[in-house]
């Protein structure tokens, strides 16, 4: 029977030994959470930087998506009202991508939905990619589906740098949340990433209706991966999707999830993401205290998300760097 304390798991962290899912589960049980929130801020004292990422998406592509997840508002399978458009201009995109360079946004990642890219669909994000790298120094990234590894030998050489694809949830949870790919195929799209020398990015969305349990193996799927950025979305159940009724995230399974993922995983990016707008500003102090050090900011997909100036605030309030 395991019986580990916070003190011997922290010294095993701090000294580089991975802690398992048994274990992470034993101190879950064993501990009040505020005991839990205190060692993961200790974690991520002791092993991040106090220098605060900032990275920012566009849309690049709306709608239509043949994908069955139920949490997506642009699948097709949804009843929600959303906008739908083909590929932007690379003008639109350079703009978008400029602003933000201007406002000291480190990364610029280009969206899309659907579950890959057309040869022409690529060869126009391409384009984009090369029309943005000519006019800014702003780091280039991409989420823009299941790609092969030769479709994503052609966005390296664009220049892009890294490569998007969320688990989203648990490995054992997902097929109830899609059925039309699997947690297989985006696996097999990050190593295809990491195959080509990009550096990966991957996340997903917590209070889908997971178990605290399936966080944990969730946190330890993407350390497998060795995954560095992981955003962290919050469910925003939009009227359309068969998620529509789910029951709202509470604040205390927030803290407590960016806890476990600091303590699963000591060294990765925890990321803020899409629906943080439902939190409070001193929730989101909390959270970056607690083991959040980096945020896409701006516009998300399709909610909204939150002023760049006052995230800048915040990052400073709480102690980090820009």
């Amino acid at each position: 029977m395991l019986n580990i304390t916070i003190k011997e798991a922290e010294e095993k962290i701090l000294n580089n030994i991975l802690i398992t899912e048994e274990e992470v589960l034993q101190l879950l049980a064993d501990n009040e959470q505020e005991k839990l929130y205190s060692f993961a801020s200790r974690i991520t004292n002791k092993k991040k930087t106090k220098v605060f990422d900032m990275c920012s998406i566009i849309n690049a592509k709306s709608g239509k998506c043949t994908e069955n997840c139920k949490w997506c508002s642009q699948s097709i399978y949804s009843n929600s009202v959303v906008k739908v458009y083909d590929i932007l201009s690379k003008e639109e995109c350079y703009k978008l991508a400029l602003h933000n360079q201007e406002q000291g946004v480190n990364r610029f990642s280009l969206v899309t939905s659907g579950r890959r890219l057309t040869k022409q669909e690529l060869e126009q994000i391409c384009e984009i990619v090369f029309y943005i790298k000519e006019r800014t120094n702003i780091n280039i990234c991409a989420s823009l589906g299941l790609l092969s590894e030769n479709d994503l030998k052609e966005l390296k050489a664009a220049g892009i740098i890294r490569y998007h694809c969320n688990l989203e949830t648990a490995p054992s949870f997902f097929p109830y949340l899609c059925t039309t790919h699997t947690v297989e195929q985006k696996v097999n799209t990050l190593k295809f990433a990491l195959n080509v020398g990009m550096e990966i990015c991957s996340g997903g969305i917590i209070g889908m209706g997971e178990s605290m349990k399936q966080r944990v193996e969730f946190a330890t799927a993407l350390r497998e991966l060795n995954v560095n950025s992981i955003p962290i979305n919050i469910l925003i159940p939009i009227k359309g999707t068969s998620l529509e009724n789910q029951k709202p995230l509470s604040v205390d399974e927030f803290l407590l999830t960016v806890a476990i993922f600091r303590i699963i995983l000591p060294m990765a990016d925890l990321r803020f993401a899409g629906g943080r707008i439902s939190l409070s500003r001193d929730t989101m102090e909390r959270a970056m205290k607690i083991g959040i050090n980096s945020a896409i900011v701006g516009d998300m997909l399709t909610t909204t998300g939150c002023d760049i100036s006052e995230d800048k605030k915040l990052i400073k309030k709480t102690g980090y760097l820009l």
